[in-house]
């Protein structure tokens, strides 16, 4: 039922009673069994009910999977254990370069006298017009200097041929790496190919939402006041429901389609080139898990065991459903909704096995329901209907930023089609606007690592972030100063200042190309950055033009040896997964290299510093811009492309718009999904694509920035950086005060993965890595 303002009323929401779970939902069983364990029983639709029960086992020689498996051990293929810490330089050697000769031919450095004495201080007020955030940095081939390679070492296995380019870092990557069989995260649901797994030995797609009760804990950190403890992580294959089909077995694939920035569809087919496939559309948020069935006998499996299934109908037209109990005293609801209209007959023939008719085509829903009659009444009146895609648009005016989510649906759409069912993490409910806040629901389900989810009813969210940080610059910064006041290079004492002149004059004076001219990008990029600070500094804050013209003027020449892709590993343009990449793993073998940089881990750390040091030289000399900003530029397009008419590279590589952060593991296969370990560097790269939008003129990529720094500015005190009373992460995690740790220039980063935070990093546990 609606209120007269169109608002979904929901009844207050209930506990189920664990005790009762022999009763449906639709009506009370009556007395008695009839033939097959089928319980006859009576509700409030025209059509009657139907309780099972599975049939008595004569030996029951397995127990129901409730505990699932628990990945303590920090996982660490695709990670360097390598300290992220300045190192000394490389000597390099007649082989390596050698082995550059084959990669790219040497290209022309520009003349180190090129406006090397002329610096501009252009300055503008902070923008007050109403820009659109995602225009296209360009649409052009990479430059010419970057040279293309087809044999990335990661294959693209069981994708599908798609026009637009592949993304690498997105929540769904492991559906197309290593053994395809690790989860995916949609929070609150993941999802997992069985493989003939466990009690059901299903090949089909394992459902799994994990309460809050079924967390593991590390041990007692004594070295922390309160001693919280070191880890907090999910089980991961807790098979609870698994949509399968009579025709899946071991020849059966699992292959990829329509690959975008907030969706994949995951396919299930018997065997290679079969017509017949369960097709699943994967979406962040998304309230039900989908399994569009073509031709095909559906089965619904559980490895924890059903305890009982009631059917019945619900009042919209062609929607069966179905009220499941495990044996784990939890509760799902499934609707199958047939191409035909045909009834598919779920047959519950196993405590492991529900059975439909052969040849069946429609889509079957499933949901957790945590709240009785109340949640059953929410998921009622949106199934039916399901997301395949999300756009997102977004724009600021002065100091406001304001971002939409907009689902593409199928299903029973049409004139009197259901709202989406989506769920939102706690920094969305803090940031709806609009007309959405009239649509979240009192139905929430826990995540792994991001709070409490809460269920909207709406096909659209509008989103606001009500103070950008606009007037940042490069100068130092205090957010909590007023709008005005934040910003400023305010004289420094005189004793300030003679203190730190002679120091600077010395170290303006370090060779920056020695310092630079390494095997790695992030260290590179990382003295890049050092040294272009120190080059600001000298001239803004201790206003010593004539030191700072020195030191600039090394700056340039150093970073001209990778504006020209001169350096020791020289980058290249993928084909196959659409990026700049270091030739360091293709040159060497090891996929790891420069921290996995080939393998798109952690682009937006290395690119950042490039990008910040950039922005520091053209703000300095804007006549630098011209042999410089394609390839500044194409740095920018490949971690954070902000169009799909950029054609080059995939929307958005390494930023999650979703979850409010970037995800730093690339092509690698993950236990426990995704993870930021460095929100630090995450937040710096955003900076820097704001300064370096600033410098060159480009509003939208500048509005971009500021819209991505607010959001992040939310998501890191939601997930990340913990005060006492953050309610997102568990309370026995939360003294931790951060979710893991690397202490990196310039400032402290922090680590979670999409299924567990761990209070350690790759490179050491001791309290100076975890807590800076």
């Amino acid at each position: 039922m609606t209120t007269g303002s169109g608002v979904l009323a929901v009844p207050p929401l209930t506990e189920w009673d664990p005790t009762s779970h022999n009763q449906s939902r639709l009506g009370h069983t009556l007395p008695g069994r009839l033939e097959n364990g089928i319980s006859f029983t009576t509700g409030p639709f025209n059509d009657q009910t139907f309780t099972q029960h599975p049939p008595p086992r004569a030996t029951h020689t397995q127990s129901p999977d409730t505990l699932g498996v628990i990945h303590t051990a920090l996982e660490t293929d695709g990670r360097s254990l390598v300290q992220p810490f300045p190192v000394p330089p490389v000597t390099t050697t007649a082989a390596v370069f050698a082995s550059r000769t084959a990669v790219i031919s040497a290209k022309p450095r520009p003349s180190s006298t090129t406006n090397s004495t002329r610096h501009y201080f252009a300055r503008r007020a902070p923008m007050i017009d109403q820009t659109e955030v995602f225009r296209p940095v360009a649409t052009t081939p990479p430059p010419s200097n970057i040279l293309w390679r087809e044999d990335h070492p990661v294959q693209r296995l069981n994708i599908a041929h798609q026009n637009s380019p592949l993304s690498t870092n997105k929540f769904y990557a492991n559906l197309f790496l290593g053994s395809q069989n690790q989860g995916v995260w949609c929070h609150p649901y993941s999802l997992t190919w069985s493989k003939g797994t466990q009690n059901a030995r299903s090949w089909g797609m394992v459902i799994s939402h994990i309460d809050a009760d079924q967390r593991v804990f590390g041990p007692r950190d004594t070295e922390i006041p309160g001693s919280p403890v070191k880890f907090s992580i999910n089980p991961v294959a807790v098979q609870s429901i698994i949509l399968s089909a009579a025709e899946l077995g071991d020849s059966t694939v699992l292959t990829t389609d329509s690959l975008k920035s907030f969706s994949a569809n995951a396919n299930l087919l018997p065997y290679a080139g079969s017509s017949s496939k369960i097709t699943f559309p994967l979406i962040q948020g998304m309230g039900f898990v989908t399994g569009v069935y073509t031709n095909l006998q559906p089965v619904v499996q559980s490895s924890v065991f059903f305890r009982s299934v009631s059917s019945g109908s619900v009042s919209r037209n062609g929607v069966w459903k179905y009220q499941i109990t495990l044996e784990d005293n939890k509760h799902w609801l499934l609707y199958a909704v047939p191409s035909n209209g045909q009834d598919p007959q779920l047959s519950l023939v196993s405590d492991t096995e529900l059975k439909g008719i052969p040849n069946w085509s429609g889509y079957i829903q499933v949901a957790k329901n945590p709240a009785a009659s109340s949640g059953e009444y929410i998921h009622d009146n949106a199934a039916g209907v399901y997301p395949v895609a999300m756009d997102i648009t977004a724009s600021t005016f002065s100091q406001t930023g304001t971002y939409r989510f907009q689902w593409t649906k199928a299903g029973l759409i049409g004139v009197n089609a259901p709202k989406l069912l989506m769920y939102a993490l706690p920094h969305h409910i803090e940031s709806l606007a609009g007309p959405t806040p009239f649509a979240v629901t009192p139905l929430r389900l826990q995540t792994t690592t991001k709070g409490i989810a809460t269920a909207v009813i709406a096909d659209y969210w509008t989103l606001v972030e009500p103070s950008l940080p606009v007037d940042m610059e490069f100068a130092p910064w205090n957010g909590s100063l007023p709008q005005g006041q934040r910003s400023a290079k305010l004289p420094l004492p005189a004793a300030a200042i003679n203190t730190i002149k002679p120091i600077a004059a010395s170290e303006i004076q370090q060779n920056m190309d020695n310092q630079t001219n390494l095997d790695s990008m992030y260290f590179s990029g990382k003295a890049l950055s050092k040294f272009a600070t120190l080059v600001y500094t000298v001239h803004e804050m201790l206003n010593e033009p004539d030191l700072a013209r020195l030191g600039l003027g090394q700056l340039k020449l150093a970073f001209a040896r990778f504006s020209t892709n001169q350096q020791f590993y020289p980058l290249v343009y993928d084909t196959a997964w659409s990026g700049i990449v270091s030739s360091g793993a293709y040159i060497t073998g090891n996929p790891v290299q420069d921290f996995g940089n080939t393998c798109y881990n952690d682009h937006h750390f290395h690119y950042a510093y490039f990008i910040h040091a950039a922005a520091i030289i053209a703000y300095l000399d804007p006549h630098w811009l011209a042999l410089n900003k394609e390839f500044v530029n194409i740095l920018v397009r490949d971690a954070a492309n902000p169009s799909t008419a950029d054609t080059y590279f995939p929307f958005s590589r390494m930023f999650d718009w979703f979850h409010g952060h970037s995800w730093a593991k690339g092509l690698f296969e993950s236990a426990d999904g995704k993870d930021e370990e460095s929100s630090s560097e995450d937040a710096f790269f955003t900076y820097a694509i704001k300064m370096w939008g600033r410098v060159i003129g480009d509003k939208s990529m500048e509005a971009r920035g500021n819209l991505m720094l607010a959001i992040m500015s939310r998501t890191l005190r939601n997930y990340f950086l913990l005060q006492d009373d953050n309610a997102n992460q568990p309370r026995e995690f939360v003294g931790n005060k951060v979710t893991g740790i690397k202490l990196i220039y310039p400032v402290s980063p922090h680590q979670l993965f999409e299924n567990k935070v761990d209070a350690t990093t790759y490179f050491g546990i001791n309290v100076e890595y975890v807590h800076g």
